[in-house]
């Protein structure tokens, strides 16, 4: 599972995997909705009379983008057809519109006619019902719709427009699709098809011996015909190939916000900086949503994807991009947890991208006993974000227009969701959203939001109101000290479960009490972070040649190996880098980053060869698990290379 290239503008985001199909189109949402749904978008040549899909195992692919931009650049060979493809694939930075450029390389020592075919299996809104596939010839087109979903395609050669067109049905009976009918290399011509449909267009040009060719395919979308007719004309106004041009040159001025100076990391760490940045751009829609993952490969174990907006992961996320100057790409997402927010003060567990309530597995009542379905932290973390961000930027406008609707009602449900007898917050699920207890990162992330409303209302002149979450964040923290921390072992609990009454801890070594660090409760220092950081380095490391650091011992996620004590579980991207990010906070000479820069080296090397970052890897072969591209392990990135270029920045004028 892996979708290998992602290119998106905030509204419209098309997945590619590594034979250059579609497999995801999102729109007009980030994340909702997939008018593809991981079907195939097939990608053909026809060169004098020989046909292949690029799909064929004879085709061998680089696959990468344009330096600095949401480009991409990938090249195509073909030994026995003798051709090679040049391919750069881009969304346009405002309106939505996707172009695909195809420059074709004749490798024999004649001339040959070259056919390209594209093809086009949308299943709209999500579904095959009633869809309409049907040729436009009053420019040349071809467009699929339903109600308020248009999308219109076209092309071009050196020869002109479209050469042949088809449409029909497919996965339907007996019909595969109209993809089958261009295997011959000629398309029938049906102009109309509707219910479950597809459609194939081609385009033509003869290439010299050694000589090459440019093909240009493109895809408008939008919420009517008229719309779509004049984002296709807006296309031919201007060119396809100025337009990608242009979208390199916008995405290569918005890096320019991002940090240059990285110390001595090396060109493979910088250059997955500037991409996680891109690519998490291409998962914040541009109403807020932060969305977690949008690879529909998922959808084949669990009948449900990643296509949600976890406050969790949006609030993490947001974190590491302001700290890289972002301030702006995450501001809405603030205001869409306003708008989420449960009238009570909290966030329920996940969001669709337009703001609706996402599926959930977390329940009302357990065994007659009623409880409130959410993770405690998701709601704490939006608030410690939001003053981070704060900190950094000092614009004061944000969190001035979310005083009353956002920070003290969130403010006031956490100071007053508390059990008394612990100064501990109440059961709640788990970040991992997997058990039902008090946690050790939830009371972290709870006492860290605490003290940003405590800071939030500080800083408006409310000190009655600041002055009781802060006294609620400090008898939190002492229930963490008395209740959380384990003398006998050494280190902090995973959490406390209730048993038989009462409450006991839960030991298991647990990689995210590095919350207890990263929110605030302790200095890097202490010895309790020293030595519940060394413990989680030591015990959850996955001793195999790929390395890494799992989530917790036994892992069963995607789990890999029984060998619990040489595979904790797999390794998960995070969780390496929360490991580097104690280190880089926790050095005091250059010598001490040495450990951090070699985990974002290892980071680097387990890319996918595009440079995406999935959520795990398998431990034994080092192959992507579960979703890729994951947004959060590419926020973690930056904010990891932000803390070392900050740290090594430190320590280098310290030393001068």
């Amino acid at each position: 599972m892996a979708r290998h290239l992602v290119i998106g503008n905030g509204k419209l985001l098309v997945n590619l995997d590594q034979t250059c199909f579609i497999r995801d189109i999102f729109f007009p949402f980030v994340g909702q909705l997939n008018h593809v749904g991981g079907h195939y978008c097939r990608f053909g040549i026809w060169v004098e009379g020989v046909f292949s899909w690029l799909d064929d195992p004879e085709w061998c692919f680089e696959l990468d983008y344009i330096p600095d931009s949401l480009v991409t650049n990938i090249i195509g060979r073909h030994e026995r057809l003798g051709v090679e493809l040049y391919i750069n694939d881009g969304i346009h930075q405002r309106e939505s519109i996707y172009i695909k450029r195809v420059v074709v390389r004749n490798r024999h020592s004649e001339s040959r006619e070259v056919r390209l075919f594209f093809h086009q299996d949308l299943m709209i809104e999500g579904s095959e019902v009633g869809d309409t596939a049907v040729y436009y010839p009053e420019n040349h087109t071809l467009y699929h719709y339903k109600r308020s979903n248009y999308f219109m395609f076209s092309g071009m050669s050196d020869e002109g427009g479209m050469m042949q067109y088809s449409t029909g049905i497919k996965r339907f009976q007996s019909a595969e699709g109209t993809w089958r009918d261009a295997e011959d290399g000629t398309l029938m011509g049906n102009s109309i098809a509707q219910g479950s449909v597809d459609s194939t267009i081609s385009f033509r040009s003869f290439v010299e011996p050694d000589g090459e060719s440019d093909f240009y395919y493109w895809m408008s979308v939008g919420s009517n015909l008229e719309e779509v007719k004049r984002l296709n004309q807006y296309v031919h106004d201007n060119h396809p190939e100025k337009l990608l041009s242009r979208m390199v040159i916008y995405w290569k001025h918005w890096l320019r916000r991002a940090e240059t100076d990285l110390g001595n990391l090396p060109p493979e760490v910088e250059k997955l900086f500037k991409q996680s940045l891109l690519l998490v751009r291409t998962q914040v829609d541009e109403r807020g949503a932060i969305l977690a993952a949008n690879d529909t490969d998922i959808l084949a174990y669990n009948r449900d994807h990643y296509s949600y907006m976890w406050p969790r992961d949006g609030a993490l996320i947001a974190d590491a991009m302001s700290m890289a100057g972002y301030q702006s790409v995450i501001a809405p997402f603030f205001h869409f947890c306003a708008n989420a927010l449960a009238p009570e003060g909290y966030l329920f567990h996940k969001y669709n991208p337009d703001g609706t309530v996402g599926s959930s597995w977390h329940p009302y009542i357990v065994q007659g006993s009623r409880r409130l379905p959410i993770q405690e932290d998701e709601t704490a973390l939006v608030l410690l974000a939001l003053w981070k961000d704060y900190e950094r930027n000092g614009v004061i406008e944000l969190p001035q227009s979310l005083y009353s609707n956002l920070i003290r009602k969130a403010a006031n449900f956490l100071s007053d969701y508390i059990e008394p007898s612990l100064s501990l917050p109440k059961p709640s699920y788990d970040l991992w959203e997997e058990r039902y207890g008090i946690w050790t990162f939830t009371a972290a992330s709870v006492y860290g939001g605490l003290m940003a409303a405590a800071q939030f209302t500080d800083l408006f002149g409310d000190y009655e109101r600041s002055d009781r979450f802060k006294e609620t964040a400090q008898n939190l923290k002492q229930g963490m000290l008395k209740h959380l921390w384990d003398e006998e072992s050494g280190r902090f609990a995973r959490g406390l479960i209730q048993r038989d009454n009462r409450w006991v801890k839960d030991m298991t070594l647990e990689s995210s009490m590095f919350g207890v660090l990263e929110f605030g409760v302790l200095p890097v220092d202490d010895y309790r972070v020293v030595q519940t950081m060394g413990a989680i380095k030591e015990g959850l490391a996955v001793k195999t040649d790929i390395g890494g650091i799992a989530r917790y011992t036994n892992d069963y996620y995607f789990q890999q190996s029984g060998e619990i004590d040489k595979v904790p579980g797999n390794p998960w991207i995070i969780c390496t880098l929360w490991v580097a990010n104690f280190e880089i906070d926790s050095a005091r000479s250059l010598g001490d980053l040495e450990g951090p820069k070699a985990t974002l080296c290892w980071v680097a090397k387990h890319a996918l060869k595009s440079g995406l970052l999935p959520e795990q890897l398998n431990p034994y072969d080092g192959s992507p698990l579960s979703v890729a591209p994951l947004t959060w392990s590419h926020a973690t990135v930056v904010q990891s290379v932000c803390k070392y270029a900050a740290k090594f920045k430190e320590l280098s004028s310290s030393n001068s």
